[in-house]
Protein backbone atom coordinates (compact mmCIF):
# COMPACT_ATOMS: atom_id res chain seq x y z
CA UNK A 1 0.00 0.00 0.00
CA UNK A 2 1.38 3.36 -1.02
CA UNK A 3 1.23 6.66 0.83
CA UNK A 4 -1.11 9.26 -0.62
CA UNK A 5 1.87 11.14 -2.04
CA UNK A 6 2.91 8.04 -3.99
CA UNK A 7 -0.62 7.21 -5.19
CA UNK A 8 -1.83 8.31 -8.63
CA UNK A 9 -5.42 8.72 -9.77
CA UNK A 10 -6.58 9.12 -13.38
CA UNK A 11 -9.96 10.78 -13.87
CA UNK A 12 -11.42 10.74 -17.37
CA UNK A 13 -13.57 13.68 -18.41
CA UNK A 14 -12.13 15.81 -15.63
CA UNK A 15 -12.22 19.26 -17.20
CA UNK A 16 -15.53 20.22 -15.57
CA UNK A 17 -18.43 19.13 -13.38
CA UNK A 18 -18.19 15.92 -11.40
CA UNK A 19 -14.83 14.98 -12.93
CA UNK A 20 -13.24 18.28 -11.94
CA UNK A 21 -14.62 17.98 -8.40
CA UNK A 22 -13.20 14.45 -8.13
CA UNK A 23 -9.78 15.66 -9.29
CA UNK A 24 -9.74 18.41 -6.66
CA UNK A 25 -10.85 16.02 -3.91
CA UNK A 26 -7.95 13.66 -4.55
CA UNK A 27 -5.50 16.56 -4.95
CA UNK A 28 -6.58 17.94 -1.56
CA UNK A 29 -4.93 14.96 0.17
CA UNK A 30 -1.76 15.16 -1.91
CA UNK A 31 -2.36 12.40 -4.44
CA UNK A 32 -0.87 12.65 -7.92
CA UNK A 33 -3.68 13.54 -10.31
CA UNK A 34 -4.08 12.91 -14.04
CA UNK A 35 -6.74 15.10 -15.64
CA UNK A 36 -8.05 13.66 -18.90
CA UNK A 37 -10.04 15.75 -21.36
CA UNK A 38 -10.96 15.73 -25.04
CA UNK A 39 -11.46 19.29 -26.30
CA UNK A 40 -11.63 21.55 -23.22
CA UNK A 41 -7.93 22.40 -22.99
CA UNK A 42 -8.24 25.63 -21.01
CA UNK A 43 -10.84 24.20 -18.64
CA UNK A 44 -8.57 21.23 -17.95
CA UNK A 45 -5.67 23.59 -17.25
CA UNK A 46 -7.82 25.56 -14.82
CA UNK A 47 -8.67 22.35 -12.95
CA UNK A 48 -4.97 21.48 -12.96
CA UNK A 49 -4.10 24.86 -11.43
CA UNK A 50 -6.61 24.30 -8.64
CA UNK A 51 -5.20 20.83 -7.98
CA UNK A 52 -1.64 22.12 -7.91
CA UNK A 53 -2.63 24.74 -5.35
CA UNK A 54 -2.91 21.85 -2.86
CA UNK A 55 0.68 20.85 -3.62
CA UNK A 56 -0.39 17.89 -5.73
CA UNK A 57 1.58 16.74 -8.77
CA UNK A 58 -0.67 17.05 -11.80
CA UNK A 59 -0.59 15.93 -15.42
CA UNK A 60 -3.17 16.78 -18.10
CA UNK A 61 -3.74 14.45 -21.04
CA UNK A 62 -6.03 14.55 -24.04
CA UNK A 63 -7.43 11.52 -25.81
CA UNK A 64 -10.55 10.48 -27.69
CA UNK A 65 -11.66 7.50 -25.62
CA UNK A 66 -13.43 6.01 -28.62
CA UNK A 67 -9.97 5.28 -30.04
CA UNK A 68 -7.78 2.51 -28.61
CA UNK A 69 -4.80 4.06 -30.40
CA UNK A 70 -5.27 7.37 -28.59
CA UNK A 71 -5.74 5.63 -25.24
CA UNK A 72 -2.48 3.73 -25.78
CA UNK A 73 -0.71 7.02 -26.56
CA UNK A 74 -2.16 8.42 -23.33
CA UNK A 75 -0.83 5.38 -21.48
CA UNK A 76 2.64 5.93 -22.94
CA UNK A 77 2.61 9.55 -21.76
CA UNK A 78 1.56 8.55 -18.27
CA UNK A 79 4.24 5.87 -18.10
CA UNK A 80 6.88 8.29 -19.39
CA UNK A 81 6.04 10.86 -16.69
CA UNK A 82 5.65 8.31 -13.89
CA UNK A 83 1.89 8.81 -13.58
CA UNK A 84 0.55 5.29 -14.07
CA UNK A 85 -2.70 5.13 -12.07
CA UNK A 86 -3.38 3.11 -8.95
CA UNK A 87 -6.94 4.48 -9.07
CA UNK A 88 -8.96 4.82 -12.27
CA UNK A 89 -12.15 6.88 -12.28
CA UNK A 90 -14.10 6.31 -15.48
CA UNK A 91 -16.09 9.52 -15.47
CA UNK A 92 -16.14 10.62 -19.14
CA UNK A 93 -19.55 10.37 -20.75
CA UNK A 94 -22.08 12.09 -22.97
CA UNK A 95 -25.83 12.44 -22.62
CA UNK A 96 -28.56 12.09 -25.20
CA UNK A 97 -32.10 13.42 -24.92
CA UNK A 98 -34.97 12.56 -27.23
CA UNK A 99 -37.52 9.95 -28.17
CA UNK A 100 -36.06 6.59 -29.15
CA UNK A 101 -37.99 6.79 -32.43
CA UNK A 102 -35.89 9.84 -33.35
CA UNK A 103 -32.49 8.35 -32.49
CA UNK A 104 -30.25 7.77 -35.49
CA UNK A 105 -27.90 4.84 -35.77
CA UNK A 106 -24.97 7.28 -35.69
CA UNK A 107 -26.21 8.86 -32.44
CA UNK A 108 -26.69 5.43 -30.85
CA UNK A 109 -23.19 4.34 -31.87
CA UNK A 110 -21.58 7.54 -30.60
CA UNK A 111 -23.14 7.38 -27.12
CA UNK A 112 -22.27 3.69 -26.86
CA UNK A 113 -18.70 4.37 -27.99
CA UNK A 114 -18.04 7.10 -25.43
CA UNK A 115 -19.98 5.76 -22.44
CA UNK A 116 -19.28 2.04 -22.79
CA UNK A 117 -16.44 1.38 -25.22
CA UNK A 118 -14.28 4.18 -23.79
CA UNK A 119 -14.81 2.89 -20.26
CA UNK A 120 -13.96 -0.66 -21.36
CA UNK A 121 -10.81 0.40 -23.22
CA UNK A 122 -9.52 2.55 -20.34
CA UNK A 123 -10.18 -0.17 -17.81
CA UNK A 124 -8.52 -2.85 -19.92
CA UNK A 125 -5.52 -0.60 -20.56
CA UNK A 126 -4.83 0.33 -16.95
CA UNK A 127 -6.02 -2.62 -14.87
CA UNK A 128 -3.09 -4.92 -15.65
CA UNK A 129 -0.66 -2.86 -13.57
CA UNK A 130 -3.13 -2.89 -10.68
CA UNK A 131 -3.35 -6.68 -10.93
CA UNK A 132 0.45 -6.96 -11.00
CA UNK A 133 0.87 -4.86 -7.86
CA UNK A 134 -2.06 -6.63 -6.15
CA UNK A 135 -3.78 -3.34 -5.43
CA UNK A 136 -6.03 -0.93 -7.29
CA UNK A 137 -9.35 0.86 -7.43
CA UNK A 138 -11.61 1.15 -10.47
CA UNK A 139 -14.58 3.46 -9.98
CA UNK A 140 -17.14 3.96 -12.73
CA UNK A 141 -19.41 7.00 -12.73
CA UNK A 142 -22.86 5.77 -13.64
CA UNK A 143 -26.28 7.38 -13.21
CA UNK A 144 -29.57 6.86 -11.43
CA UNK A 145 -30.98 6.22 -14.91
CA UNK A 146 -28.82 3.12 -15.18
CA UNK A 147 -30.86 1.76 -12.26
CA UNK A 148 -34.37 2.97 -13.07
CA UNK A 149 -34.30 4.09 -16.71
CA UNK A 150 -35.56 7.44 -17.94
CA UNK A 151 -38.12 8.36 -20.56
CA UNK A 152 -36.50 10.18 -23.50
CA UNK A 153 -33.09 9.02 -22.31
CA UNK A 154 -33.21 5.42 -23.49
CA UNK A 155 -29.79 5.44 -25.11
CA UNK A 156 -28.07 7.06 -22.13
CA UNK A 157 -29.91 4.79 -19.66
CA UNK A 158 -28.84 1.75 -21.67
CA UNK A 159 -25.16 2.70 -21.48
CA UNK A 160 -25.32 3.28 -17.74
CA UNK A 161 -27.16 0.02 -17.18
CA UNK A 162 -24.42 -1.72 -19.16
CA UNK A 163 -21.78 0.06 -17.09
CA UNK A 164 -23.41 -1.25 -13.91
CA UNK A 165 -23.36 -4.83 -15.20
CA UNK A 166 -19.73 -4.39 -16.28
CA UNK A 167 -18.89 -3.19 -12.76
CA UNK A 168 -20.49 -6.17 -11.03
CA UNK A 169 -18.91 -8.73 -13.34
CA UNK A 170 -15.40 -7.26 -13.34
CA UNK A 171 -15.46 -6.91 -9.54
CA UNK A 172 -15.73 -10.70 -9.28
CA UNK A 173 -12.95 -11.16 -11.80
CA UNK A 174 -10.48 -8.81 -10.08
CA UNK A 175 -11.29 -9.38 -6.40
CA UNK A 176 -8.65 -12.14 -6.00
CA UNK A 177 -6.04 -9.63 -7.22
CA UNK A 178 -6.82 -7.01 -4.59
CA UNK A 179 -8.49 -4.67 -7.10
CA UNK A 180 -11.96 -3.34 -6.29
CA UNK A 181 -14.49 -2.27 -8.92
CA UNK A 182 -17.47 -0.12 -7.96
CA UNK A 183 -19.85 2.37 -9.52
CA UNK A 184 -21.31 5.62 -8.25
CA UNK A 185 -24.74 6.33 -9.75
CA UNK A 186 -25.73 9.90 -8.88
CA UNK A 187 -29.18 11.35 -9.09
CA UNK A 188 -29.61 14.89 -10.41
CA UNK A 189 -26.37 16.87 -10.03
CA UNK A 190 -26.03 20.61 -10.57
CA UNK A 191 -23.72 20.51 -13.62
CA UNK A 192 -23.85 21.58 -17.26
CA UNK A 193 -25.48 18.24 -18.12
CA UNK A 194 -28.71 19.76 -16.79
CA UNK A 195 -28.38 22.93 -18.85
CA UNK A 196 -31.13 21.69 -21.17
CA UNK A 197 -33.59 22.38 -18.33
CA UNK A 198 -34.97 25.87 -17.75
CA UNK A 199 -35.37 27.28 -14.23
CA UNK A 200 -39.00 26.15 -13.97
CA UNK A 201 -38.07 22.61 -14.99
CA UNK A 202 -35.21 22.53 -12.49
CA UNK A 203 -37.55 23.67 -9.72
CA UNK A 204 -39.99 20.93 -10.66
CA UNK A 205 -37.18 18.39 -10.57
CA UNK A 206 -36.11 19.53 -7.11
CA UNK A 207 -39.67 19.06 -5.86
CA UNK A 208 -39.52 15.40 -6.94
CA UNK A 209 -36.41 14.78 -4.83
CA UNK A 210 -37.08 14.14 -1.12
CA UNK A 211 -33.96 16.12 -0.18
CA UNK A 212 -35.49 19.07 -2.03
CA UNK A 213 -32.41 20.01 -4.03
CA UNK A 214 -29.88 18.95 -6.62
CA UNK A 215 -26.60 17.36 -5.55
CA UNK A 216 -23.39 19.35 -5.76
CA UNK A 217 -20.45 17.81 -7.67
CA UNK A 218 -18.35 17.91 -4.49
CA UNK A 219 -20.79 15.55 -2.77
CA UNK A 220 -20.33 12.95 -5.49
CA UNK A 221 -16.58 13.47 -5.37
CA UNK A 222 -16.54 12.72 -1.62
CA UNK A 223 -18.20 9.36 -2.20
CA UNK A 224 -15.78 8.47 -5.01
CA UNK A 225 -12.88 9.39 -2.74
CA UNK A 226 -14.22 7.22 0.10
CA UNK A 227 -14.55 4.17 -2.17
CA UNK A 228 -10.96 4.70 -3.34
CA UNK A 229 -9.47 4.64 0.16
CA UNK A 230 -7.31 1.66 1.19
CA UNK A 231 -9.69 0.93 4.08
CA UNK A 232 -12.58 0.53 1.60
CA UNK A 233 -11.07 -2.66 0.21
CA UNK A 234 -14.03 -4.86 1.20
CA UNK A 235 -16.42 -2.75 -0.89
CA UNK A 236 -16.51 -4.15 -4.42
CA UNK A 237 -19.12 -4.89 -7.07
CA UNK A 238 -21.43 -2.23 -5.64
CA UNK A 239 -23.58 0.35 -7.41
CA UNK A 240 -23.94 3.18 -4.88
CA UNK A 241 -26.50 5.85 -5.71
CA UNK A 242 -26.32 9.24 -3.95
CA UNK A 243 -29.68 10.64 -5.05
CA UNK A 244 -31.26 12.50 -2.12
CA UNK A 245 -33.85 9.78 -1.58
CA UNK A 246 -35.15 10.02 -5.15
CA UNK A 247 -34.68 6.29 -5.72
CA UNK A 248 -34.61 3.93 -2.74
Amino acid sequence: MKSFGETTVLITGASRGIGAAIAERFASVGMNVVIHYLHSHESANEVARKCMSYGSKVLTVTADLRSKEQIMRMREKLEHHGFMPDILVNNAGIAHYGLLSDVSEEEWDDVMAVNLKGMFLCTQTFMQRMISQKYGRIINVSSIWGLSGASCEVVYSTTKGGLNAFTKALAKELAPSGVTVNAVAPGAVDTVMLNHLNSEEKTGLEREIPAGRLAQPEEIASLVYFIALPESGYITGQIISPNGGWLT
